[in-house]
């Protein structure tokens, strides 16, 4: 696979996690947007380990 691609998806995973850290830390969290989150994070974890 082209390491450039899975570059961009482990930069596309760093900035997802930061995402989550940011709403999970605010005085109220979007549990619905927390939750999305993760599920993208899964996503391209999974992607990424496929290649």
């Amino acid at each position: 696979m082209d390491s450039s691609h899975v570059t961009a998806l482990n930069a596309k995973h760093e900035g997802l996690d930061r995402r989550l850290k940011e709403e999970m830390n605010r005085p109220s969290p979007d549990a619905a947007k927390i939750q999305a989150l993760k599920k993208q994070k899964l996503k391209i974890k999974e992607e990424i380990a496929f290649h």
